[in-house]
């Protein structure tokens, strides 16, 4: 998205909307301050509520090994003591004064902060956040006091052993790179954290030209506008792009096929997975939309990969997915067989996929369907505006507001062309990650060392 510079507020309301709403919806106004913070209003007058969103550009992507899961431990510190609201117990007795409903999120390319209120406590709310945002503490006993919920969230998914699978995975999957896909960060970094690293995370990408301000609900943009002017107008913007400063490093292509086991007490049954490097919106935005289409006509219980897997008796569950993401999106295949056939299913599974280009591995209908299924998902998740509107900060981190607001259209164009094109560049005959979750009653029962030998029998 292009930033607009305006001198006066009176342009910006003049100029501003020309140029940002040309694609957007019509409920959508989306304009520039002069610092640089995007302002994006959705008027949505179902219920008298306002959902104020601030998303900054950070996350996993972010983080070296020394500062895995700080991006992660920042959004936990949000929510805390900060210049106006001086300790815990003050900013908790805020919320209540306001009846805010609060929560964050830290994801691999952003770090959103969102509360709802009553639509007309506006101004109020954006002081809220303004607070949080631009002046917090980061108490070092509060930090201390925030770690067992941190744990609370390790221990929850270290609970599923399928969290073991995936972390293993990742670990081929980005090799030195890991912690920049490792959302829920380096537990032992977290435990550590100090004030003075903190601020170091703040000082590289807490600033309004790395950030968007999102209003949604029963709203009218134009006050909107002047109230975030108000507040958020005197927020200095950074000399300089956090990304050309701290750019992110490219992830090295794998060079070959790797395999692995993962072995848990917990696992009740062998579940697999087979990850590739898939495209990202900075250089193959049309293989995105040609993955997600893809993805949906293979969960179609008529596909050839479910009759053959899954009907067949040799899986109780596949599953083939696509992560968009600005910088290299994961392709998955989850893959749960039948403990008594697996390299059966393996095998199966590999005949399919090399069939995934061909002409007639699915028919017309199942494209439209797969295309009318993403539709109907895309309408569901726009009914509730205070959710919705997180959907719409993923997309402006991960690659632009247009792209999201398109994304229909767009899958709409996708063709059987453009699948084989993803298939080719991306799948068939490309190197990959291969894991296999098991017990250590199952590896010991399956005589399993090596997952590659095991799979050759």
């Amino acid at each position: 998205m292009k930033t607009i510079k305006l001198l006066t507020l009176g342009l910006l309301f003049a100029s501003a909307s020309t140029f940002a709403q040309q694609k957007l919806p019509d409920n959508f106004f989306l304009e520039t301050l002069d610092n640089g913070l995007e302002v994006l209003t959705i008027e949505d007058n179902t219920v008298p509520l306002a959902t104020i969103e601030i998303t900054v550009r950070n996350g996993g992507y972010t983080e070296s090994p020394e500062f895995d899961g700080l991006s992660h431990l920042y959004e936990h510190m949000f929510f805390k003591a900060n210049k106006d609201l001086p300790s815990q117990e003050a900013f908790l007795e805020r919320t209540k004064e306001l009846g805010i409903v609060f929560n964050g999120t830290t994801s691999g390319e952003r770090v959103n902060y969102f509360v709802t209120l009553s639509n007309l406590k506006l101004q109020e709310g954006m002081e809220f956040m303004n607070s949080a945002i631009r002046y917090p503490l980061f108490d070092e006993q509060e930090m201390k006091n925030e770690n067992p919920v941190v744990d609370g969230e390790f221990q929850r998914a270290e609970s599923n052993p399928v969290f073991f699978l995936f972390q293993d995975s990742d670990r081929k999957m980005w090799g030195d790179l890991y912690s920049r896909k490792n959302v829920i960060g380096d537990h032992d970094v977290i435990l550590s954290a100090t004030t003075e690293k903190m601020k170091i995370v703040q000082g590289k990408y807490y600033h309004p030209n790395n950030s968007i301000l999102v209003v949604a609900g029963d709203v009218d943009h134009n006050e909107v506008l002047a109230k975030a002017n108000a507040v958020f107008g005197d927020w200095k913007p950074s000399d300089f792009d956090p990304f050309e400063k701290y750019p992110i490093p490219e992830f090295e292509p794998l060079k070959k096929d790797s395999y692995f086991i993962t072995e848990n007490e917990n696992a009740q049954t062998p579940i697999a997975l087979i990850r590739y490097h898939g495209p990202d919106t900075r250089n193959d935005i049309p293989a995105t939309y040609a993955a997600d289409v893809f993805s949906f006509i293979l969960s179609q219980r008529s596909s050839k990969l479910q009759q053959n897997l899954i009907e067949s008796g040799l899986a109780m569950n596949v599953n083939v997915g696509y992560s968009t993401n600005k910088y290299v999106g994961p392709i998955y295949i989850f893959m749960v067989p039948n403990p008594a056939k697996i390299t059966e299913a393996f095998a199966v599974l590999e005949q399919e996929m090399a069939q995934w280009d061909t002409d007639d591995y699915f028919t017309d209908e199942q494209l439209e369907t797969a295309k009318n299924m993403l539709a109907i998902q895309d309408a569901y998740s726009k009914e509730q505006t205070s959710q919705f509107i997180h959907t719409v900060t993923y997309w402006w981190s991960s690659a632009s507001i247009d792209y999201y607001t398109n994304y229909v259209e767009n899958l709409n164009k996708v063709t059987r062309e453009d699948i084989k094109k993803f298939v080719r560049n991306y799948v068939k005959n490309k190197p990959s990650v291969t894991g296999l979750l098991v017990s250590p009653d199952m590896k010991e029962n399956m005589e399993l060392n090596s997952l590659q030998a095991y799979l050759k029998k």
